[in-house]
């Protein structure tokens, strides 16, 4: 037996002995819901043959038959509500063989050299990560078929690759890492484990539904009894649960060794680079677009070029980028802008929580529109609601370098540098009180423009049924990217921004995109990231002599008014 070998039995061998574990508790759960019942039929049977008295022990007999019937009434309920949960599916872009006939291609060569059976279809998830999905309940693409058009077979699950790995991953490197994935249908076809996953992914729903929010009285006492009872053999399931996907994917890793081992060695060195990527992308560049109503159409090939600036900067990522002149696996697919799309506003949903359709208020962006689309307006909105919140304050207008000020016939403060730099630098000035007016402004405008994200029925390029549809009534964002800014967060990105405004205006400097750090001002062609120090001397200590400086240096007049959003 080969060292290959041997693990993969041993993996698979251990696999089974933990699904028969879990089929257990599930027996002794109907052994036990079972027993009065056999109990009661035992004393009815003594009675009758005469073997007991009719006296008492008639009574007894009737009195367990009765508390019998109760607990095998609650017990059926207890095992409907459990077949009839509907679990959780992962939101995903569901990916057609007509759409991309090489990958399938690619998948079903995988299978027939893994000797696995074929997965039932391919979806993309915006995500680093491919694994096998049980699509098997009723609610999840029912009438689904497998690879080669055959209606699937019931223990047949869905392969979910992320789709960065599309982009960034070269055809052979893709395959080396999906080769483990799809050696997994092996393990999933046995009864077994198919069995117990079902158990198991049947108690977690029954869970989840009884702890949706909103039922009615007559609804929620039942519920939280299922909730109470799938809870108890959860636990009692978890255990064994974990160490048999372990087995499953060490058997599966075992197999896949046959196929492109010493390719996937070096893919799982891109695999990580690609999460680093794809992380600063969605935080630093996608997310500043998502609060301003726009949404990166093309995330994926964003990630290709995030990628190539992090191998520039990075000496240890040096040498990535000569890989792509070899073919992108993004080419398996026949229209790869259509899906990077679908995938683009998945993100945009599970990350930050818009709707499911563009809109007036949820609009797409090009890469080369987003320097003057979301940079520039960003900058220019946030600088109109610091000035709001300083007028609603009663702050006056001021000026600074010994500039003459001037005030429009309206009587309102002109809307210059100066005014905010002198209020935040003089003496016992209030910068906290600011900073709550700025956070109490942006969850005001937030609310405002936030549309329902849960409404339309589809995604782009005619992608189907909304994939949240199956995830359930859980609010979004599901994954929120960071958790809420502080305020003094908030009006230090203020200062940032009515300076880049000054900066803009006044010294011919322009809105940049980077693609690790998101927006960036650009002077005189070149990327300026030394703002944030001198800003937050300003906001925290109150000490503006160094963005002074910093303004000299790169010209801004901080008396000249600038044009707000």
């Amino acid at each position: 037996m080969s060292g290959t070998g041997s693990v993969e039995e041993l993996g698979a061998h251990a696999a089974r002995a933990r699904a028969m574990a879990l089929l257990r508790i599930r027996s002794r759960a109907t052994a036990l819901a079972i027993l009065p019942a056999a109990a009661a039929v035992v004393l009815l049977v003594a009675v009758a043959q005469g073997r007991i008295g009719p006296g008492v022990w008639s009574t007894v007999s009737w009195a367990v038959a009765a508390c019998a019937v109760v607990i095998l009434l609650l017990a059926a309920a207890v095992a409907v509500a459990v077949a009839r949960a509907r679990p959780a599916v992962s939101p995903t872009v569901p990916l057609t063989e007509a759409a991309a006939p090489d990958l399938y291609r690619l998948v079903r060569d995988l299978a027939d050299r893994l000797d696995v059976p074929e997965p039932s279809a391919i979806a993309l998830t915006p995500d680093c990560d491919s694994w096998l999905e049980d699509r098997t309940h009723p609610a999840a693409q029912p009438g689904a078929k497998d690879l080669r058009g055959r209606r699937r077979s019931p223990a047949a699950p869905v392969l979910v690759i992320g789709s960065p790995f599309l982009w960034w991953m070269r055809v052979a490197e893709l395959r080396a890492v999906l080769a483990p994935v799809v050696a997994g249908t092996g393990p999933s076809a046995h009864p077994d484990i198919a069995a117990a996953r079902r158990f198991v992914r049947g108690l977690d729903a029954a869970v989840a539904d009884a702890a949706v929010p909103g039922q009615g009285r007559v609804r929620r006492i039942p519920a939280a009894f299922v909730g109470w009872i799938a809870k108890v053999l959860l636990r009692g399931c978890r255990g064994h649960a974990a160490e048999m996907e372990r087995c499953v994917a060490a058997a599966a890793s075992g197999r896949a060794q046959e196929v492109d081992y010493s390719l996937r060695i070096v893919a799982q060195e891109q695999v990580g680079l690609a999460y680093a990527g794809w992380d600063r992308l969605l935080t630093r560049v996608a997310l500043p677009a998502w609060r301003m109503g726009r949404w990166p159409s093309r995330l994926d090939a964003g990630v290709v070029s995030a990628l190539t600036e992090l191998s520039r900067r990075d000496r240890l990522a040096e040498g990535f980028t000569s890989r792509l002149g070899e073919r992108p696996a993004c080419d398996l697919i026949e229209e790869p802008g259509v899906a990077d799309e679908a995938a683009s506003l998945l993100a945009a949903r599970l990350f930050h929580g818009g709707p499911a359709e563009p809109g007036p208020g949820w609009s797409p962006v090009d890469w080369q529109q987003y320097p003057d689309e979301v940079v520039d307006r960003k900058w220019r909105t946030e600088a109109a609601r610091l000035h709001r919140v300083l007028d609603a304050m009663g702050v006056a207008g001021s000026v600074s370098v010994g500039a003459p000020g001037s005030t429009p016939a309206d009587g309102s403060p002109v809307p210059t540098l100066a005014r905010v730099i002198d209020h935040l630098a003089a003496p016992g000035a209030d910068s906290e009180t600011l900073a709550a007016g700025i956070g109490a402004a942006v969850a005001r405008d937030e609310e405002k423009a936030a549309p329902d994200p849960r409404t339309g029925g589809g995604t782009p390029a005619g992608a189907g049924a909304d994939p949240l549809d199956l995830w359930g009534p859980v609010p979004l964002p599901l994954f929120p990217l960071q958790p809420p800014r502080t305020g003094t967060e908030l009006l230090a990105d203020h200062v940032v921004a009515m300076v880049c405004c000054a900066a803009v205006d006044t010294a011919g400097a322009a809105p940049g995109l980077d693609w690790l750090d998101g927006p960036a001002l650009l002077v005189d062609g070149g990327r300026r990231s030394d703002l944030g120090a001198p800003v937050l001397s300003l906001v925290e200590d109150g000490d503006a002599e160094p963005l002074r400086s910093w303004l000299t240096a790169v010209g801004v007049r901080t008396d000249k008014p600038v044009r707000l959003g």
